[in-house]
Protein backbone atom coordinates (compact mmCIF):
# COMPACT_ATOMS: atom_id res chain seq x y z
CA UNK A 1 0.00 0.00 0.00
CA UNK A 2 1.29 3.42 -0.82
CA UNK A 3 1.80 6.35 1.44
CA UNK A 4 -0.56 9.26 1.66
CA UNK A 5 2.48 11.25 -0.31
CA UNK A 6 3.15 8.64 -2.98
CA UNK A 7 -0.76 8.41 -4.39
CA UNK A 8 -0.81 12.52 -3.92
CA UNK A 9 2.21 12.66 -6.22
CA UNK A 10 0.59 9.73 -8.49
CA UNK A 11 -2.77 11.94 -8.63
CA UNK A 12 -0.75 14.76 -9.29
CA UNK A 13 0.61 13.53 -11.79
CA UNK A 14 -2.32 12.67 -13.62
CA UNK A 15 -4.60 16.22 -12.76
CA UNK A 16 -3.33 19.25 -12.55
CA UNK A 17 -5.45 20.80 -9.79
CA UNK A 18 -4.80 18.06 -7.07
CA UNK A 19 -2.00 20.39 -5.61
CA UNK A 20 -3.80 23.84 -6.63
CA UNK A 21 -7.08 22.00 -4.20
CA UNK A 22 -4.60 20.90 -1.09
CA UNK A 23 -2.43 24.05 -1.40
CA UNK A 24 -5.18 26.22 -0.91
CA UNK A 25 -6.71 24.04 1.83
CA UNK A 26 -3.83 25.50 4.09
CA UNK A 27 -6.19 28.62 4.46
CA UNK A 28 -8.50 26.87 6.29
CA UNK A 29 -8.14 24.40 9.56
CA UNK A 30 -6.57 20.78 8.62
CA UNK A 31 -9.81 18.69 7.55
CA UNK A 32 -12.22 21.47 6.34
CA UNK A 33 -12.09 22.63 3.48
CA UNK A 34 -14.48 20.15 1.65
CA UNK A 35 -12.88 20.31 -1.85
CA UNK A 36 -9.84 18.67 -0.44
CA UNK A 37 -11.88 15.63 0.73
CA UNK A 38 -11.73 13.69 -2.36
CA UNK A 39 -7.83 13.60 -2.19
CA UNK A 40 -7.72 12.44 2.54
CA UNK A 41 -10.61 11.05 3.53
CA UNK A 42 -10.75 7.58 1.58
CA UNK A 43 -7.71 6.77 3.63
CA UNK A 44 -8.78 7.46 6.82
CA UNK A 45 -10.99 4.80 8.53
CA UNK A 46 -14.03 5.02 11.28
CA UNK A 47 -11.94 4.33 13.94
CA UNK A 48 -9.34 6.56 13.35
CA UNK A 49 -9.68 9.65 15.53
CA UNK A 50 -9.86 13.47 14.69
CA UNK A 51 -5.94 14.14 14.98
CA UNK A 52 -5.39 11.53 12.41
CA UNK A 53 -7.40 13.05 10.20
CA UNK A 54 -5.86 16.57 10.67
CA UNK A 55 -2.11 15.24 10.57
CA UNK A 56 -3.02 14.11 7.28
CA UNK A 57 -4.86 17.02 5.61
CA UNK A 58 -1.84 19.22 7.18
CA UNK A 59 0.76 17.38 5.29
CA UNK A 60 -1.20 16.88 2.29
CA UNK A 61 -1.35 20.76 1.75
CA UNK A 62 1.84 21.51 3.11
CA UNK A 63 3.45 18.85 0.52
CA UNK A 64 1.37 20.73 -2.28
CA UNK A 65 3.26 23.96 -1.46
CA UNK A 66 6.32 22.71 -0.88
CA UNK A 67 6.15 20.41 -4.09
CA UNK A 68 8.90 21.41 -6.77
CA UNK A 69 10.21 19.29 -9.59
CA UNK A 70 13.25 18.99 -8.31
CA UNK A 71 14.21 15.61 -10.49
CA UNK A 72 15.59 12.90 -8.06
CA UNK A 73 16.59 13.61 -4.56
CA UNK A 74 16.77 12.28 -1.24
CA UNK A 75 14.18 13.95 1.07
CA UNK A 76 15.53 14.95 3.84
CA UNK A 77 13.71 14.90 7.73
CA UNK A 78 12.09 18.56 8.32
CA UNK A 79 14.61 18.74 11.59
CA UNK A 80 17.74 18.36 9.43
CA UNK A 81 16.38 20.80 6.70
CA UNK A 82 15.98 23.18 9.30
CA UNK A 83 19.72 22.80 10.81
CA UNK A 84 21.17 22.58 7.22
CA UNK A 85 19.36 26.04 6.52
CA UNK A 86 19.99 27.53 9.96
CA UNK A 87 23.91 26.59 9.31
CA UNK A 88 23.67 28.11 5.72
CA UNK A 89 22.31 31.46 7.22
CA UNK A 90 25.08 31.04 9.23
CA UNK A 91 27.81 30.69 6.81
CA UNK A 92 25.97 33.24 4.27
CA UNK A 93 25.94 36.38 6.69
CA UNK A 94 29.26 35.17 9.03
CA UNK A 95 26.67 35.30 12.18
CA UNK A 96 27.78 33.74 15.43
CA UNK A 97 26.74 30.02 16.84
CA UNK A 98 25.35 31.97 20.04
CA UNK A 99 23.03 34.46 18.38
CA UNK A 100 19.65 33.17 17.27
CA UNK A 101 18.44 32.77 13.68
CA UNK A 102 15.20 33.56 12.16
CA UNK A 103 15.38 29.63 11.46
CA UNK A 104 16.51 28.83 14.65
CA UNK A 105 13.90 30.66 16.33
CA UNK A 106 11.15 29.41 14.30
CA UNK A 107 12.64 26.08 14.67
CA UNK A 108 12.33 26.36 18.64
CA UNK A 109 8.80 27.88 18.20
CA UNK A 110 7.72 25.33 16.23
CA UNK A 111 8.84 22.61 18.58
CA UNK A 112 7.09 24.27 21.34
CA UNK A 113 3.83 24.32 19.21
CA UNK A 114 1.07 22.92 20.74
CA UNK A 115 -1.67 21.07 18.39
CA UNK A 116 -3.74 24.45 18.01
CA UNK A 117 -0.14 26.46 16.73
CA UNK A 118 1.54 23.20 14.77
CA UNK A 119 -0.60 24.15 11.25
CA UNK A 120 0.43 27.45 11.40
CA UNK A 121 4.35 27.19 12.58
CA UNK A 122 4.43 24.20 10.03
CA UNK A 123 3.22 26.34 7.38
CA UNK A 124 6.38 28.96 8.02
CA UNK A 125 8.95 26.48 8.41
CA UNK A 126 8.24 24.63 5.63
CA UNK A 127 8.05 28.23 3.01
CA UNK A 128 11.20 28.68 5.00
CA UNK A 129 12.36 25.31 4.03
CA UNK A 130 11.88 25.80 0.49
CA UNK A 131 15.19 24.65 -1.28
CA UNK A 132 15.08 21.18 0.42
CA UNK A 133 13.02 18.06 -0.25
CA UNK A 134 10.83 17.51 2.76
CA UNK A 135 10.55 13.59 3.58
CA UNK A 136 6.64 14.09 4.32
CA UNK A 137 6.31 10.75 5.13
CA UNK A 138 8.22 10.96 7.75
CA UNK A 139 6.51 14.19 8.86
CA UNK A 140 3.27 12.66 9.05
CA UNK A 141 4.41 9.66 11.47
CA UNK A 142 6.26 12.15 13.60
CA UNK A 143 2.92 14.51 13.81
CA UNK A 144 0.95 11.64 14.71
CA UNK A 145 2.66 11.16 18.04
CA UNK A 146 3.44 15.19 18.54
CA UNK A 147 0.08 15.28 21.43
CA UNK A 148 2.46 12.26 23.52
CA UNK A 149 2.95 13.82 26.76
CA UNK A 150 6.80 12.71 27.02
CA UNK A 151 7.10 14.98 23.55
CA UNK A 152 9.65 12.13 22.40
CA UNK A 153 9.08 13.82 18.43
CA UNK A 154 10.09 17.20 19.85
CA UNK A 155 12.95 16.04 21.92
CA UNK A 156 14.32 13.99 18.99
CA UNK A 157 13.60 17.14 16.43
CA UNK A 158 15.84 19.54 19.00
CA UNK A 159 18.44 16.58 19.32
CA UNK A 160 19.09 16.02 15.61
CA UNK A 161 18.48 19.73 14.93
CA UNK A 162 21.41 21.08 16.97
CA UNK A 163 23.90 17.75 16.74
CA UNK A 164 23.54 18.71 13.12
CA UNK A 165 24.43 21.76 13.96
CA UNK A 166 27.46 21.41 16.01
CA UNK A 167 28.72 19.05 13.51
CA UNK A 168 28.79 21.11 10.82
CA UNK A 169 29.91 24.26 13.08
CA UNK A 170 32.72 21.76 13.79
CA UNK A 171 33.46 21.00 10.29
CA UNK A 172 33.94 25.03 9.39
CA UNK A 173 35.89 26.35 12.59
CA UNK A 174 39.61 26.81 11.82
CA UNK A 175 41.82 24.57 13.89
CA UNK A 176 43.94 26.30 16.40
CA UNK A 177 46.75 24.87 15.61
CA UNK A 178 49.10 26.98 18.68
CA UNK A 179 51.63 24.92 20.16
CA UNK A 180 51.95 24.84 23.77
CA UNK A 181 54.87 24.10 26.03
Amino acid sequence: MSTLVEELTQRAEKESKVRAVLKRSLAFDPGAYPSAFPYVEHRLKNEDGEWKRKVYYLVAGLWAMHWRDRGVTVPIPIEKAAALCDFEKRRKFKLDRRKLTSTESRFIALIDSDSEQLPYRLRQMVALLKEYEIDFNKLSKDLLSWNDPDKFVQIRWAREFYNQAAGENNETEPVNEEKTQ
